[in-house]
């Protein structure tokens, strides 16, 4: 009798973790936080010097495709929106919402960001500011689009993606963040990188497999498990293909997250362009067909 016992009780054991038991390692299904691809019902903000956040250009409203609103509300905040850096009074950076032929052939609206011309730091990136709800994993993907003649500039960079931890300016937080780089031919290749700061990379991939699309559609998806110790996590893919993946910290000094970039036009490759389309947010990384 103590021998059936036993054994039921590993079986009993044996199912609940094929059930997913309590494990704190990984969501059994993941949540969709936001989706749009500024269809009826979206609009882009005439710049504003004093937008509630400062120096913005907001997008605003219900899309009529997918019921969510913007600006992005995730991660305890509703604040976010394009930030016009260093544009030289509107002259070197333009942002618009364009109907375009999508990455399925079809007519789409999508956000189109150009910069012509470099003043220092000249950007825009979509910045979701004001987070309080940060220790969470989160999964981004879009589609994406960009031109092919600053990708054949020698020595150049620019860049797709990042976020900021608290601290990271003074040199105490995290950076994760994405790049396409040239090297002295011209020719593009990927770069995923964690640093505490731009000069001082805590580790870096560099990706030269996967081929760099030019002025045609690609599908980016990022995806991070929040942790400071080695069970962190910082994924990206393009169109299903793994440019890096890396495990260990995703923080340092226990810093929350300061800002998301969504997307990000920046670097030294100029001028530039680039459609953003079909973007999606979920709390997990979810099983999706590609």
């Amino acid at each position: 009798m103590k021998l059936v016992g036993f054994v039921i009780t590993v079986a009993v054991l044996l199912f609940m973790v094929s059930c997913g038991g309590n494990s704190a390692s990984s969501k059994s299904e993941a949540s969709l936080l936001f989706r749009s691809g500024f269809e009826a019902g979206v609009s882009l903000q005439p710049p504003n010097d004093n937008t509630s956040i400062g120096d913005y250009q907001l997008i605003t409203g219900t899309d009529s495709q997918t019921g969510y609103h913007w600006p992005i509300e995730i991660l305890g905040t509703t604040d976010g929106g394009l930030h016009l850096i260093d544009d030289d009074n509107r002259r070197a950076l333009k942002n618009d919402i364009q109907t375009v032929v999508g990455h399925d052939g079809r007519m789409s609206r999508a956000l189109y960001s150009a910069q012509y011309y470099n003043v220092s730091i000249t950007q825009s990136p979509y910045e979701i500011v004001n987070i309080t709800k940060d220790r969470h994993d989160l999964y981004i993907k879009y589609w994406m689009k960009v031109d092919g003649q600053s990708l054949e500039q020698a020595d150049a960079w620019r860049v797709l993606f990042e976020y900021k931890t608290t601290g990271y300016a003074s040199g105490e937080g995290f950076r994760l963040i994405a790049f396409i780089y040239t090297d002295d031919a011209g020719n593009p290749y990927w770069h995923w990188q964690g640093d505490r700061d731009p000069e001082h990379a805590i580790w870096e991939i560099d990706n030269t497999t996967i081929p760099v699309p030019k002025d045609t559609w690609f599908l980016t998806e990022f995806y991070w498990h929040w942790s400071e110790g080695d069970d962190g996590r910082a994924l990206w893919k393009i169109n299903g293909q793994v440019v890096g993946d890396h495990y260990g910290a995703t923080t340092r000094n226990s810093q929350p997250i300061d800002l998301i970039i969504l997307t990000q036009i920046y670097g030294n490759a100029n001028p530039k362009y680039q459609w953003i389309d079909d973007i999606e947010i979920w709390d997990a990384l979810p099983k999706l067909p590609q």
